[in-house]
């Protein structure tokens, strides 16, 4: 008799271990956190496939509760610890965890050419504009005048946009969402993990301790639906409490129009095409703010193909080792020019 053998179905037990959650109670790694627990449950990842990957910051403790292999590394060089095991392993889905902090300042070398060779990997960049395991010193990405221990009268200096970095590398995907919208960022969670390269998911998060609220004039229900713009695949860019709002072409540039007013129709509102290998058009998605008068944009912004370093690594060795004809390590040794000393 044929024995039926049924696939295991994985619920988040699967994926978490059995460590106490050591962040502060309301920071913004709890929800990344269920959210990337809500994401393997919908990928059906074996959690022996998966590798979680961090460097240093509160967001670098992630691996510790991911029921997975992990590596907990050093300041800022987790892209680079990341990039080995996607390469040694390229049938693991790796992700990795890092602070706007630890990969845009000591990490910033390791992060652009991740991206630059489109390793297949996901990377969680969590950006609360503070360095908070450091205890609140100003980070790469808060704004200019912002008051910390570090710049007690201010900074002089302006911060860094992800996805300028991103995409200035060629990145090939690109996403943004906010901490306490579970429900789209697991979607973004899954969208990167099933793309093919380096995926940057950039997370609006809350640090309650040393920078409570920074997201809060985008993040606040009484006006987040008028200042953030949910970006999905093939639908029109409208957004608003009433939806009657649009983004249109203004020759080069975009402009915020609402809809029915001023001869604009919803036929002149563009539709989202994260696809399209105009990272120019992306990249004015990605830096509209509310103090220029747009909408945040939230959701994949691309999402391109692009070769993938790890797969060219893998079948640059297997051509290699089909022509070669070294095959032991005394053949090795003995390739190439040799002499003998007598």
């Amino acid at each position: 008799m044929d024995t039926i053998t049924n696939p295991i179905v994985h619920d988040t037990r699967s994926y978490k271990s059995d460590q106490y959650v050591r962040w502060c109670p309301g920071c913004g790694d709890h929800a990344v956190l269920t959210c990337l627990h809500k994401a393997m449950v919908i990928l059906q990842i074996e959690p022996h496939n998966l590798a979680a990957i961090s460097g240093i910051g509160c967001s670098s403790r992630l691996p510790y509760y991911m029921n997975t292999y992990g590596f907990h590394t050093i300041h800022g060089r987790g892209a680079a610890v990341a990039t080995g095991v996607k390469v040694a392993k390229p049938e693991l889905s790796v992700w990795l965890t890092t602070g706007d902090g630890d990969s845009l300042a000591i990490g910033g070398n390791h992060f652009i050419h991740t991206i630059r060779r489109n390793v297949d990997i996901n990377i969680l960049l969590l950006n609360n504009k503070i360095y908070g395991l450091t205890k609140g010193q100003y980070s790469p990405t808060s704004d200019r005048g912002f008051v910390s221990k570090s710049s007690p009268y201010g900074t002089v200096e302006d911060p860094f946009h992800p996805i300028e970095l991103a995409l200035g590398a060629r990145g090939t995907f690109f996403a943004r969402c906010i901490d306490i919208d579970l429900k789209n960022t697991t979607d973004a969670f899954v969208q990167a993990e099933q793309h093919k390269g380096t995926s940057v998911v950039e997370v609006l998060q809350n640090c309650v301790i040393f920078n409570d609220n920074i997201h809060k004039e985008i993040v606040d229900k009484a006006y987040r639906d008028d200042r953030t713009i949910l970006l999905k695949q093939g639908e029109k860019m409208i957004f608003g409490a009433n939806m009657d709002k649009g983004l249109v072409r203004d020759g080069f540039n975009l402009k915020v129009v609402t809809i029915g007013q001023d001869g604009y129709t919803i036929e002149d509102v563009l539709v989202h095409d994260a696809t399209t290998q105009d990272n120019i058009l992306h990249l004015k998605l990605g830096l509209m703010a509310p103090e220029n008068g747009f909408p945040v944009a939230i959701g994949v912004i691309r999402n391109v193909e692009g070769l993938c370093y790890d797969q060219e690594v893998k079948k640059m060795i297997d051509d290699v080792q089909v022509k070669t004809k070294v095959r032991t390590l005394n053949d090795f040794l003995m390739s190439g020019e040799v002499w003998e000393v007598k």
